[in-house]
């Protein structure tokens, strides 16, 4: 089975802040199978670390208020290339991320309220056919 991780959650330093998101319960559910990682944030070019970004009335923008769609969304279609290429069974990706959300995501305020729907990437495998899964939920 090919299995598409969000980079964080493989311990990759690729998250808004530079830290991970290192998930042990993936490590674990991964092992024997094939393991292609992404982070579509850097994917689109954005930096490590970079200013925390939320989706905002569709559009994703960074807490100075600057707009990042465009990169998000290059990532997000760069990732769903290799999904694609790979032919992958699967995907775990990170929880509320504005790339990865499975089932939630941030409001938009930049005050840790969370909403139902899906980051940029996520909503894209949805469309394409793929199988996901909120890390919170393996």
């Amino acid at each position: 089975m090919k299995i598409m991780v969000s980079g964080c959650l493989l311990g990759e330093n690729c998250k808004y802040n530079g830290g991970n998101n290192y998930s042990e319960k993936v490590a674990e559910y991964i092992k024997g199978h094939e393991v292609i990682s992404v982070c579509p944030e850097c994917l689109g070019g954005l930096p490590t670390p970079r200013i925390p970004a939320e989706i905002v009335d569709g559009v994703v923008k960074n807490k100075a208020g600057e707009n990042v769609d465009i990169q998000f969304r290059k990532g997000a279609e760069i990732a769903l290339e290799t999904a694609k290429r790979e032919r992958i069974n699967l995907a775990i990706l990170q929880s509320r991320s504005p790339s990865c959300g499975v089932k939630q995501i941030y409001d938009g305020t930049f005050s840790g309220t969370r909403i139902d729907g899906q980051g940029v990437f996520a909503k894209l495998l949805k469309e394409n056919g793929f199988q996901m899964i909120d890390v919170e939920d393996l």
